[in-house]
């Protein structure tokens, strides 16, 4: 049981390098290739997910989807936190992450980030307790979740030797 819970734990460290990768650097290599980009937005789901007067549903969804693994491990790691102390952690990676930005001056800061992104560790949290109410083996259910997690971080890792070997 400790080589799962090791295995989960480092499985979620490479998760949270890879999220702020992608919010923090956009996914660029090099990481010095950013805009100097300083704004906030505190009108929920205004102004910056507005383009040609159109809401932009794919980034409010990619936020959701990029953080509904926050929940799951969230609820694989924390078994014994209330929802409320593991929704916490999730509001407090996105508030974090969300004033990276504005700090770094690589992103615009918008809380409708943050909204949406607590929503998704909502949906993890959710996700995580159905599995658990369907299958009633927490063991199993991570040992699922590990395995792919295991292969979405390689695919990752092998995505990050890619762009830095097309820089090079």
């Amino acid at each position: 049981m400790e080589k799962k819970s090791n295995l989960t734990k480092i499985l979620f460290i490479i998760y949270l390098i890879a999220l702020v990768w992608i919010i923090l650097f956009k996914l660029s290599i090099p990481f010095t290739d950013m805009g100097n980009l300083r704004s906030i937005n505190l009108i929920p789901f205004k102004e910056s997910l507005i383009v040609n007067g159109n809401l932009q549903i794919d980034e409010i969804l990619m936020n959701i989807v990029i953080f509904m693994p926050l929940g799951i491990y969230m609820s694989m790691l924390f078994k014994n936190h209330t929802f409320k102390k593991k929704l916490l952690f999730v509001f407090l990676i996105s508030f974090v992450l969300e004033v990276s930005q504005f700090i770094l001056g690589v992103g615009a800061s918008d809380i409708t980030d943050i909204i949406t992104n607590v929503l998704g560790g909502i949906l993890g949290i959710i996700l995580y307790n159905i599995l658990l109410s369907l299958f009633k083996d927490s063991k199993k259910i991570n040992k699922f979740i590990n395995v792919i997690a295991t292969i979405g971080a390689t695919a990752m890792l092998i995505l990050l030797l890619v762009l830095v070997l097309a820089n090079i």
